[in-house]
C-alpha cells in the first residue's frame, strides 16, 4: 500500500505560480511511475504530467507542455508539479497518484490516488 498525501494548492490570479507537492509513504519502492490528474467540476478526470520514479522520464499533457514542470526527490518520496503562467481553465482538484507497473495517462492504471488539493485561478 502506498499512501499519497498532496499540498500546495490555492488561490492565484491568471499568470502566477503555484508548486504542488505529494508525499508518498508506504511501500515506495514498488512505485514505478508518478502522476498528476485534475479535475474541475461536471469534468473527466484528466492526466496532466507523470514521472518513472527511478529514471526521471517525464511526460506532459499538451494543455500544460511549456507551462508544468514535473519532478521528484527521491530522498523526500515526493513528487512535484511546478505550475507556471496558470490560466483559468487550469481550475481544478489536483491528484497525485502512484503506478506500480507502467506510466501512461489513463487514470484507471494508477493504483493510490491522493485526496486532491484545490487549485484556483481566478482572470
Amino acid at each position: 500500500q502506498v499512501q499519497l498525501v498532496e499540498s500546495g494548492g490555492g488561490l492565484v490570479q491568471a499568470g502566477a505560480s503555484l508548486r504542488l507537492s505529494c508525499a508518498a509513504s508506504g511501500r515506495t519502492f514498488s512505485m514505478y511511475a508518478m502522476g498528476w490528474f485534475r479535475q474541475a467540476p461536471g469534468q473527466e478526470r484528466e492526466f496532466v504530467a507523470a514521472i518513472t520514479w527511478t529514471g526521471g522520464n517525464s511526460y506532459y499533457a499538451e494543455s500544460v507542455k511549456g507551462r508544468f514542470t514535473i519532478t521528484r526527490d527521491i530522498a523526500k518520496n515526493t513528487v512535484y508539479l511546478q505550475m507556471n503562467s496558470l490560466k483559468p481553465e487550469d481550475t481544478a482538484i489536483y491528484y497525485c497518484a502512484s503506478s506500480r507497473y507502467s506510466i501512461t495517462y489513463i487514470p484507471r492504471d494508477y493504483e493510490y490516488w491522493g485526496q486532491g488539493t484545490q487549485v484556483t485561478v481566478s482572470s
